[in-house]
């Protein structure tokens, strides 16, 4: 079973709103082995979810009447995978708890509707919504083998991520590639982000790593390359490496976390623009076995 806990500051709206909009879309989908609970981090435990919540829920089916507020506490990292905080700074406040644990925070935030009219309820009920949508997709995803079906929509998350992207034939010509391992994150059918790597002589290269904006920051990239990592490891390769443009700072900073260092450096790798590229390896193999 995964466990999910949501954050807000009271536990009376966002939080409040999102645990009842999850349910509602598990229960959809037909998903029995996910679950979740709200808190937050001020707040009074017991009050009642806003009164505009309540409506806002109520006319998307989802009873939230007997919602209770519960205050965020360190037990409550005991039964939970994933934080879904509602801010940055919620995220911070969590983190400063346990600073490793995993924490996913919509893109741009979700404001408080607090003392709002039930419009901005149902904005912010509407904002949630569409996160959880893409959220679930996440975490219940597979990862696979690229196939002939896959190609399309790579080629398109190719053609928006990457200045110089790889063509349908290009990527297609990797199908029957000896030397290539690519991997595709996928969910109700729809392709969410691919991972390529090259292996040649016990030595693995990611050659491109790309997730769809709409599924970013949701951890499907740091997923896809744990499993290039594992996969290189489980075929006895000695170390995986890639380039990345020394100017994306956050895809630098995820593959550190992953175990990935700076090794060297490669003159105007990149065009469009042009630009420098940091090398990075992870070190598959203890130094003595190598």
């Amino acid at each position: 079973m995964l466990n999910i806990t949501f954050v807000c500051t009271g536990n009376t709206c966002r939080s409040a709103m999102a645990e009842g909009l999850f349910k509602k879309i598990l229960s959809e989908r037909g998903i029995t082995d996910i679950s979740c609970r709200s808190c937050g981090l001020a707040a009074y435990t017991g009050d009642s979810a806003s009164p505009q919540a309540v409506e806002v829920c109520a006319e998307r089916g989802i009873d939230l009447s007997t919602h209770r507020a519960t205050i965020f506490n360190e037990y409550i990292f005991d039964e939970t995978d994933i934080m879904v905080c509602m801010t940055e700074s919620h995220k911070g406040a969590v983190m400063r708890v346990k600073p490793t644990f995993r924490v996913i925070v919509p893109e741009g935030g979700v404001p408080d509707p607090y003392g709002g009219t039930v419009e901005i309820y149902r904005d912010c009920a509407d904002k949630l919504e569409a996160f959880l949508e893409k959220f679930i997709d996440s975490i219940t995803m597979n990862i696979e083998p690229m196939q002939e079906k896959h190609i399309r929509e790579i080629a398109e998350l190719e053609r928006v991520s990457f200045s110089v992207p790889w063509s349908e034939d290009g990527l297609r010509s990797e199908l029957t590639n000896e030397t290539a391992h690519f991997l595709v994150a996928s969910a109700e059918s729809k392709v969410l982000g691919y991972i390529g790597v090259h292996e040649i002589c016990g030595e693995a290269y990611i050659t491109n790593v790309a997730v769809f904006p709409e599924y970013r920051r949701l951890g499907i990239g740091e997923t896809l390359i744990d499993a290039a990592t594992h996969g290189a490891k489980q075929r006895n390769c000695d170390f995986i490496s890639l380039e990345v443009r020394i100017s994306n700072v956050p895809a630098i900073e995820l593959y550190k976390k992953e175990g990935y260092n700076i090794v060297g450096q490669r003159k105007n790798f990149y065009s469009n623009p042009t630009e420098d590229a940091y090398i990075m390896t992870r070190y598959l193999k203890d130094v003595e076995t190598q």
